[in-house]
């Protein structure tokens, strides 16, 4: 297997808004991030990912894009961005940016030429359709709910929005569109970043016919991902992507793909392909989501989350490369989610950092992730800034006469404002984060969960970070070894086994706070020799392979 850098690195996301304000504004912001350099350093951290910073009207918390050039006003200015850059190559870091290039803003300079008129230069850089029988061009729905498209008066036309009627789509089937988009890469690249996260980028190449879809009984509007999704121009597109830009420059790339499979992820991610290195999947997110989607909330069953990883683990082996993550900006909190934030927060948390860190592929912490923050019950929907969030209480309970305590408690479980409230630096007011009013209110918990006291205590969750971290870096087994699931059968106990020429590593964890008989099946030949990592404190030094795994314990032997 090709060895690179990116495969052995460890990735930080920054969602700035929300990591540090240094001006008492409220918002985080870039000087805010240059405070913090030295900390996530310390962490062990090799790339950091900035979600966006771009001039934006923050309809959807800077994914909707008005100007790709420059830094919005409440992060900064391109003077502190290029500091940024500065400070984190000075200290061995690297710096990748969010490419939200599948839409932009409703107030970029392109839209706004756009909609002047049917022959605008600008026209086709977006999908405008004419309504069919006073009605839109198609049933589909916006992924935030309502329809995909926005009637404009000046042309007596639709436009497509997959996100908000603020994130018009781009016309990927225009030539002239695609060269502005690889030359604005092209400009971040020579400023000296090291990489691209690309936003939903396997929704760029639509159906040219845009056919309806399947509407479910009961409802106004309809998927239309089938024709969008992986769509029928997407790897051409990407080639060129990787032709003209992607591969003049050493860098990280890593394209967020709802509805990919790992067969269609092989051909994004094979290195003889010439189009990504890694792929965000969402399979292992949608596991505790019912029938209806991600609000419909179902208890996840541990048979299926080992059954997802490992069908990515081994589909990729060799082929392409897996991206690793439990937590980003747009999903709850892993430890109140998938662990137990009541009881045993850090055992949980540190659990679930063993069972992630020991696979193969790229890791991605996703900030407070490595001090073991939770989700957040705010009292009233009112507290509540994401646009998903509030678009789902006005359609259930609003329109639909929803329970309103029912419609709160997916959003407790599910909100993407859980992984948005201000990281919890200290137990001073606001939790360290701003000298202002935040611009969303902070966990209560801050008081006990927070980076201060994290870094204080040696057996924190912090800690085992860096240590899983220092680990990957010394044992090249935890990057490229094999991996071969152990008991797949077992309803709590995820274990499995990584292998390379010369030796092994066991993964055993609980994922239940039930202590749980463990013993290595016959088949299954290992010799361990020392214990590399665990989340409790193991007394006996013989290492037995058959004993009682306590709640959420985790244990990672080295042998042979």
């Amino acid at each position: 297997m090709k060895k690179n850098w990116w495969k052995e690195s460890v990735v930080y996301q920054i969602y700035p808004r929300s990591f540090n304000d240094s001006n008492g504004d409220g918002i985080g912001d870039l000087k805010g991030i240059i405070e913090k350099l030295d900390y996530l350093k310390d962490l062990g951290i090799d790339v950091i990912w900035l979600s966006p910073v771009y001039e934006s009207p923050n309809d959807d918390n800077g994914y909707d894009i008005s100007d790709y050039k420059k830094i919005m006003g409440e992060f900064g200015v391109m003077e502190d961005w290029d500091q940024l850059l500065n400070e984190v190559h000075h200290r061995g870091m690297k710096l990748m940016m969010d490419l939200v290039v599948n839409h932009t803003s409703d107030e970029h300079e392109w839209f706004k030429e756009s909609r002047k008129s049917k022959n605008n230069p600008y026209r086709d850089y977006y999908i405008w359709r004419p309504g069919k029988n006073g009605q839109e061009p198609n049933n589909w729905k916006s992924s935030f709910g309502g329809s995909a498209w926005q009637y404009d008066e000046t042309t007596d036309e639709y436009y497509l929005h997959l996100f908000s009627k603020k994130q018009p789509d781009l016309n990927w089937e225009n030539p002239k569109l695609r060269k502005e988009i690889y030359e604005m890469m092209k400009w971040w690249l020579d400023k000296g970043i090291d990489g691209f996260r690309m936003d939903v980028i396997n929704f760029i190449s639509k159906v040219p016919s845009l056919p309806d879809g399947s509407i479910k009984a009961g409802e106004k509007y309809a998927s239309g991902s089938k024709y969008y999704r992986n769509g029928p121009r997407i790897h051409e597109f990407l080639q060129e992507m990787n032709q003209e830009v992607l591969s003049k420059y050493d860098i990280i790339t890593v394209g967020e793909m709802p509805g990919v499979d790992v067969e269609e992820a092989k051909k994004y991610t094979d290195e003889q392909r010439n189009e990504l290195q890694m792929v965000f999947t969402f399979e292992h997110m949608n596991l505790d989501s019912g029938p209806n989607g991600k609000w419909d909330l179902k208890p996840l069953a541990l048979t299926d989350l080992k059954e997802n990883l490992s069908k990515w683990q081994t589909g990729l082996h060799g082929t392409g490369w897996n991206s690793l993550y439990w937590n980003n900006h747009d999903q709850p909190r892993i430890v109140s989610r998938f662990g137990n934030d009541k009881n045993y927060r850090v055992e949980s948390a540190k659990m679930l950092a063993t069972c992630l860190h020991m696979l193969q592929g790229t890791p991605y912490i996703y900030q407070g992730e490595e001090i073991g923050m939770t989700n957040v019950r705010y009292d009233s929907i009112e507290d509540y800034k994401d646009i998903e969030t509030i678009n789902l209480y006005h359609e259930k309970v609003i329109e639909e006469n929803a329970e309103p305590t029912e419609v709160m408690n997916s959003i407790y479980s599910k909100s993407r404002d859980n992984a948005r409230t201000p990281f919890q630096w200290n137990d001073q007011p606001s939790a360290g984060f701003t000298s202002g009013k935040p611009w969303i209110k902070v966990n209560p918990n801050f008081n006990e969960i927070n980076a201060e006291k994290a870094v204080k205590e040696d057996h924190s969750i912090y800690h085992y970070y860096r240590k899983l971290i220092q680990l990957r870096k010394q044992h090249s087994i935890i990057v490229y070894g094999d991996y071969q699931l152990i008991l797949p059968d077992h309803d709590q106990i995820y274990a499995y086994l990584r292998t390379s020429e010369i030796e092994k590593l066991l993964v055993i964890t609980n994922f239940s706070e039930d202590p749980v008989s463990f013993q290595l099946p016959e088949d299954v030949l290992f010799e361990p020799r020392e214990i590399l990592i665990s989340n409790y404190h193991i007394a006996d030094t013989n290492l037995p392979l058959n004993f009682t795994l306590k709640p959420y314990e985790a244990r990672v032997y080295k042998g042979i």
